[in-house]
């Protein structure tokens, strides 16, 4: 624009024009936009005992309600599998969690190749192994390519890292694991609906999220924050709604409360 039409503009456009720079450069980025229910078709059954509740009374109310649980055994989590993670496009296959590989149902076991019994919540944060209990949980299991497991082993959740073999937009690093970011969310509300469910009133330990990445073998899994992230960035979708479904109708007969109200992590934590 010319000198002389810039003089000639008048001063409270020219000011309007300042403030939008100002307004720009001083605005904090947006944050994820908070999840919210999917369902509330058991608000008035199943969590009657929990709405309107916050904090701690919240998660304790959800603690009780989801504890009365059928049991399965570890041997019995491979037939399951076949039918929590059924690949909607293909009934013969089940999907990998981490790698997104979709894999025939009968290709399990301990063989690279094969896929087998992932504990998202690591069964050394708390050591309680493979027993009935946590160690069975379908909540917190899932279907995944052997190599791809033994690759994340242990490790909290935590963004960044390097992709590897079959790790479908996964990455990890020395300390960490990120899943791919079409499973952020699942993993977020799996971890935390371990650290309700098992609260050390039943002889296995006290779970609890944390903001590390070095728990080792105690009953913690991080990192917190960044599973609260994952939580409002990827929502439930209908796999996973189906997946919750089932557990409650046809295995455990009790339900993943953030996969029906994910605003509940924030009610929390």
């Amino acid at each position: 624009m010319p000198v002389t039409q810039l003089r000639a503009a008048p001063r409270r456009r020219v000011a309007l024009a300042a403030s939008a720079v100002l307004l720009a450069v001083t605005l904090p980025a947006l944050s994820a936009t908070p999840a919210t229910a999917t369902t509330t078709a058991y608000d008035t059954t199943y969590y009657a005992t929990a709405i309107g509740k916050t904090g701690p009374a919240l998660k304790t109310s959800l603690s009780t309600i989801i504890s009365k649980q059928t049991k399965i055994s570890y041997s019995a989590v491979w037939e399951a599998l076949k039918v929590t993670d059924q690949d909607p496009r293909n009934a013969s296959n089940v999907v990998l969690l981490y790698s997104g590989i979709s894999r025939a149902k009968t290709a399990n076991g301990g063989s690279t190749g094969q896929w087998n019994r992932e504990h998202v919540w690591a069964q050394s944060h708390g050591d309680f192994g493979t027993a009935t209990g946590p160690g069975t949980d379908l909540h917190h299991l899932r279907p995944e390519d052997v190599q791809v497991n033994s690759t994340r082993g242990n490790k909290d959740f935590d963004n960044g890292g390097s992709a590897f073999t079959n790790s479908g937009g996964s990455l990890t690093d020395s300390n960490s694991f990120e899943p791919r970011d079409a499973v952020k969310g699942d993993v977020a509300r799996m971890i935390l609906y371990m650290a309700v469910r098992y609260e050390g009133t039943d002889g296995w330990p006290n779970l609890e999220p944390n903001d590390t990445v070095t728990n080792g073998s105690v009953p913690y899994h991080g990192r917190l924050s960044v599973l609260k992230q994952w939580n409002d960035e990827d929502p439930p979708d209908a796999f996973e709604e189906r997946r919750n479904d089932l557990i409650y109708t046809n295995y455990q007969a009790n339900r993943n409360p953030f996969i029906d109200h994910p605003e509940w992590v924030e009610a929390i934590w």
